[in-house]
């Protein structure tokens, strides 16, 4: 579980979100990552025992920085005000399909897939749902899926083209998940959650029941 200063540390960010607040509270900070860190270790550890190919992970590599790239924003605001990890076999860089967990006082998720990948890698992934829709249907159809992630394959505004991608028909079966531009799924966290002792178990929970989604599209693009 995670401890309630890491939260409190974070919704303290929000309202201070500058580099004089954020340098007098650095302990505070190297205190709520290293938190976060022990927890992502921790899900990697139990969950590698399901999915071997993070076996090797480190979680300080999967974290992400807390600084911001405002070179192209309007929002100057210099730190983000969550905790992220991409858990992924090819690093949390990679192209490939992975989990990812996401800690932010009242805005907390766990979940994965593939987001805004290269046009190439989008290919390989609308051509594999395409060529084995029953399989991709089975999977996020199951009940143990569908437990966790209520709201299935996010199709949110923005996730989808308004048409079918060059070479897709609109009556395709498959194309409500075609047009996606992002083929992922996401589960909330609430608080009590995150600071509960079960978080890592609900973690790791929510990562067995996308690892059979996971599977399916980094086959797509081991081919």
């Amino acid at each position: 579980m995670l401890q309630t200063s890491t939260l409190q540390f974070l919704k303290q960010l929000a309202k201070n979100n500058h580099k004089e607040w954020f340098d007098a509270n650095r302990k505070k900070y190297e205190a709520a990552k290293a938190d976060y860190a022990a927890s992502v270790q921790n899900i990697i550890n139990t969950f590698s025992k399901t999915d071997a190919t993070i076996a090797s992970l480190e979680a300080k590599k999967c974290m992400f920085r807390i600084n911001r790239d405002i070179r192209f924003s309007k929002d100057k605001s210099p730190y983000k005000i969550n905790f992220g990890a991409s858990i992924n076999a090819g690093g949390k860089i990679s192209n490939n399909a992975g989990y990812y967990l996401h800690i932010q006082p009242g805005e907390s998720f766990v979940g994965g897939g593939v987001y805004q990948p290269m046009p190439d890698v989008l290919k390989k992934i609308r051509q594999e749902i395409d060529y084995n829709f029953d399989e991709f249907k089975k999977i996020i159809d199951s009940k143990k899926f569908k437990s966790v992630y209520t709201g299935g394959i996010s199709t949110d505004e923005g996730m989808s083209l308004s048409r079918p991608p060059k070479g897709y028909e609109e009556n395709n079966p498959a194309i409500e998940f075609i047009k996606l531009k992002s083929v992922i799924a996401i589960a909330p966290l609430t608080d009590a959650q995150i600071t509960d002792k079960k978080f890592v178990a609900t973690v790791v929970k929510a990562f067995e029941a996308l690892h059979p989604l996971i599977v399916f599209l980094n086959k797509a693009l081991a081919e």
